[in-house]
């Protein structure tokens, strides 16, 4: 058992190591004496003496509470699970564990971890002399500057995806603007970022931001043969961008040890798209956070906030930080809040199924990384049961942002017609309790 647990730290070795052993997650050595006192776990020994192996735990259920302590202390947990029922197996066979998954700041994806109405990124960055490229590729009009930061910046709960090349000297108001929890870099890099109490930095080898790699890997995730479709072309100026989204890639790959499907595109992020606003301007107006404590509650995000799905929440959150430059996009926005204001009937109906929509965002990818519960099968059912309905209000709305809400809204009847043949109204959290299947959809 002690040879799995060397095994599994060698894939980890940065990481608090949690065993899984029966109803309980170890920890030995020097991670044992850590999570004592990180998390005041008793000290004890496998064996007697001066010589005996340090360990600590704690019971099984309890692992996503320890795992939130575990990165509210900025470390990071390596999850190390039983892949067998010990049951099934003969006298003297040991049970085999693998690491399932290692959670750090910026790729965690479990309801209890997140704050609903809170974007959770990861941000990649690579800084490139692109004076260097300019005489094999082109390089549009807006080159920015000789040196360039090409950033990156995924949500992993949601599979939102981004990514831009800036100015080296605009990068610190970029990472203010998207607030990341989990920043990665190379490890060769002498950029010191300004110091940030709360955001977890993690280096990485120079390979990671290889280019033709980062292209590949970004390719095979998205299923296509190029990034042009993405907005992405040959340009010189791209190139940054592109390495930073690979370099995300990677560390997902890594720590969640199995593949994101629900990472099926990234946006580039162009400048001008939006108002630039420093890092200084976005601290001491408060857009969406406060000066003193960093908090939600006081700032200019916080009064507007009044969305009634963690999904509306995070959206807003998205357009505060990210101010409109586009007039007719502008203008068409304050169409639909103007059309809104004058139809209370409407904003009641529509809040009034929002009320029961769940957070479609999170429990898909909570499904297609096989952590999914029953209860989110249920609450997929439901959410999509009430696209109709929900749909029919907005139809009466003349606006042309409301006109594109419903052409994109897609019931997916098939599914929601399963889900609900299926699944019984009283839903279990666990799996194992089963029961939540009808006794009459199938024998």
């Amino acid at each position: 058992m002690m040879k799995q647990y060397h095994e599994a730290k060698r894939i980890c070795p940065e990481a608090l190591l949690l065993f899984r052993m029966g109803d309980f997650n170890e920890m030995f050595y020097d991670d044992a004496k850590t999570a004592a006192r990180l998390l005041g776990l008793t000290l004890t020994s496998r064996e007697k003496g001066a010589d005996g192996t340090p360990m600590a735990g704690f019971p099984h259920h309890q692992l996503d509470s320890y795992i939130a302590k575990i990165i509210a202390a900025g470390y990071r947990a390596a999850v190390c699970e039983q892949m067998e029922d010990p049951k099934t197996l003969k006298q003297g066979q040991i049970v085999k564990r693998a690491v399932t998954r290692i959670v750090t700041a910026g790729t965690i994806t479990e309801e209890t971890l997140l704050d609903p109405k809170e974007s959770n990124y990861l941000l990649a960055f690579y800084i490139e002399d692109i004076k260097q490229n300019t005489k094999t590729r082109n390089v549009r009009q807006e080159t920015l500057s000789n040196t360039t930061a090409g950033i990156a910046w995924l949500e992993l709960s949601t599979g939102a995806f981004y990514a831009a090349s800036v100015p080296l000297e605009h990068l610190a108001e970029h990472i203010a603007r998207v607030s990341p929890t989990e920043i990665i870099y190379s490890e060769s890099e002498t950029f010191s970022l300004p110091p940030q109490t709360n955001i977890q930095i993690s280096k990485r080898p120079d390979w990671v931001f290889n280019l033709q790699s980062a292209y590949q890997l970004l390719l095979k995730q998205f299923g296509t043969a190029t990034l042009e479709g993405f907005g992405f072309t040959d340009d010189a100026l791209d190139l940054p961008a592109i390495r930073a989204a690979g370099a995300v890639l990677d560390y997902v790959n890594e720590t969640q040890r199995q593949s994101s499907v629900h990472i099926d595109s990234i946006t580039a992020y162009r400048l001008n798209s939006s108002l630039e606003i420093d890092e200084s301007s976005r601290r001491m107006l408060e857009i969406t956070r406060t000066i003193r404590g960093g908090k939600r509650e006081g700032s200019l995000l916080g009064v507007l906030d009044k969305c009634i799905t963690p999904m509306g929440s995070r959206e807003l959150a998205e357009a505060v930080a990210n101010p409109l430059l586009n007039i007719s996009e502008i203008n068409e926005r304050l169409d639909a809040v103007e059309e809104l204001s004058n139809n209370l009937p409407v904003i009641a109906e529509i809040q009034n199924y929002l009320r029961q929509v769940y957070d479609l965002q999170r429990i898909l990818t909570r499904v297609v990384q096989n952590r999914g519960t029953p209860r989110d099968f249920s609450m997929i059912g439901r959410t999509l049961k009430l696209l109709p309905p929900l749909r029919k209000p907005l139809e009466k709305m003349q606006s042309g942002l409301f006109a594109g809400l419903c052409g994109s809204i897609d019931p997916c009847t098939e599914l929601a017609d399963l889900l609900s043949a299926a699944l019984k109204e009283d839903i279990p959290l666990n799996v194992k309790e089963g029961g939540f299947i009808k006794s009459d959809f199938n024998a």
